[in-house]
C-alpha cells in the first residue's frame, strides 16, 4: 500500500508559508524586542540541528541590536522530551524559550510522556530543511543506487543512524525509504542518536552504514570530503550539491523537516507578545537572512497562534504516519 494520505498531508502541511513579517527589524529599544536574562533551551546535544539553530538565531538577534545576553543551554534526553518537561515545568516564566521541531513531536509520541507541545506557549515556526542520505568518505557506497541495493539485500545488516529517537524526523525519513524500497519498516535497524553531532562521529568511523540528518548539519563535513553525499530527502536538489532527489532515486517518497520555538504555558500575553516580537524582528533582519543561505535552511516563518495550529496539526500526522508505518 502506497503511503499517500497521511504523508501528502504532512507534506502540505509542512510547505505552508506565512505573508511579510510584522516587525521591521531595528534596536531593539525601538522595537521593544530586549528580554533581559532571556535563555534558550536547546533540548539535545551541541551540534545538532536544535543546537545550530538556537545559536544561530541567538547571535543573529544580538548582532541585529533586538537583544542582548542570551543564554544558550543545553538539556538533552529521551528525544527532546526531558528539555519540554522542563520547559511545561516553568509555568509563567517569560525568560525562557526552547529550540524544537518535529522531533519533539515524534518523541512525544514514542515515548508516551505525558507532557505535549500542546502544554506550551507557541512563538515561531522559523525554518524547514530536507534531510539527506550521507556515507563516510570510506564507504563503499558511491551511490545511491549501490546503497539501496545492499539495503535490499539485507536489511538488518545496514544499520542506518539518525540524530533523533524513534519517530523523529532523521527516524522517519529512513522509514519511509525503506517502505518505498520495498523493505519492511520493522526490518530497518535504525541506530538513535541524541542530535546530528552525537551522530556524526558514528558515520565519520563506519560505526552505522549510512546516516540520516538535516543539511544544515553536515554542509561544512560534505564540502570538506569528509562525508559524502548520496541523496537529499526533500522535493528538490539542493542548490551547490551534486546529490539526487529519493524521487529521482526511483523512490516514490518525500520527507520535509523543520524547526521553531516554542515557551513555557502560562504567559500573560505581554510576555507572549514579546517573544513573538523577537522573533518576528529576527526573521526580518538581514543577519537572519544570511544565516538561513549559510545552512541552507528554507525560510518557513509562521508566528503565534498559526504555528499552534500547525503544531496541532502535525502530531495528528505523525502519530498517522506512525500507525501506518506500524512503528
Amino acid at each position: 500500500m502506497r503511503l499517500r494520505t497521511p504523508l501528502a498531508l504532512l507534506g502540505a502541511a509542512l510547505l505552508v508559508l506565512v505573508g511579510p513579517p510584522l516587525l521591521t527589524p531595528g534596536s531593539g529599544a525601538d522595537t521593544g524586542t530586549r528580554i533581559p536574562g532571556l535563555r534558550l533551551m536547546v533540548p539535545n546535544t551541541p551540534g545538532g540541528g536544535y543546537d545550530i539553530t538556537a545559536r544561530t538565531a541567538a547571535k543573529n538577534a544580538e548582532d541585529a541590536g533586538l537583544t542582548s545576553g542570551v543564554e544558550v543551554f543545553n538539556l538533552p534526553g529521551a528525544g527532546g522530551t526531558v528539555g519540554l518537561t522542563r520547559l511545561v515545568g516553568e509555568r509563567g516564566n517569560g525568560k525562557l524559550a526552547m529550540s524544537m521541531g518535529l522531533g519533539v513531536v515524534g518523541a512525544v509520541h514514542t515515548n508516551k510522556t505525558p507532557r505535549t507541545l500542546a502544554d506550551t506557549t507557541p512563538i515561531a515556526r522559523l525554518t524547514m530543511e530536507p534531510d539527506i542520505v550521507v556515507v563516510g568518505k570510506n564507504s563503499p557506497y558511491r551511490t545511491i543506487q549501490e546503497l539501496l541495493t545492499a539495503w535490499r539485500a539485507n536489511p538488518g545488516k545496514l544499520p542506518v543512524g539518525g540524530g533523533s529517537s524513534p519517530g523523529g524526523p532523521d527516524h522517519l525519513a529512513p522509514m519511509l525509504m525503506a517502505r518505498a524500497a520495498g523493505i519492511a519498516p520493522k526490518d530497518v535497524n535504525y541506530v538513535p542518536f541524541d542530535g546530528g553531532g552525537e551522530l556524526l562521529a558514528s558515520i565519520l568511523g563506519d560505526k552505522v552504514a549510512f546516516g540520516v540528518s538535516g543539511v544544515g548539519e553536515y554542509l561544512d563535513q560534505i564540502k570538506a570530503g569528509e562525508l559524502r553525499l548520496l541523496a537529499v530527502t526533500g522535493p528538490r536538489r539542493i542548490a551547490g550539491l551534486d546529490a539526487p532527489t529519493l524521487r529521482e532515486a526511483g523512490l516514490d517518497t518525500e520527507f520535509i523537516n523543520w524547526r521553531g520555538i516554542v515557551a513555557p504555558p502560562g504567559l500573560s500575553d505581554a510576555e507572549r507578545d514579546k517573544l513573538v516580537g523577537l522573533v518576528t524582528a529576527l526573521h526580518a533582519s538581514k543577519e537572519w537572512r544570511a544565516a538561513l543561505k549559510t545552512h541552507g535552511w528554507n525560510d518557513a516563518f509562521l508566528p503565534g497562534d498559526a504555528f499552534g495550529t500547525f503544531l496541532a496539526d502535525q502530531d495528528k500526522q505523525v502519530g498517522s504516519v506512525l500507525k501506518e508505518l506500524g512503528l
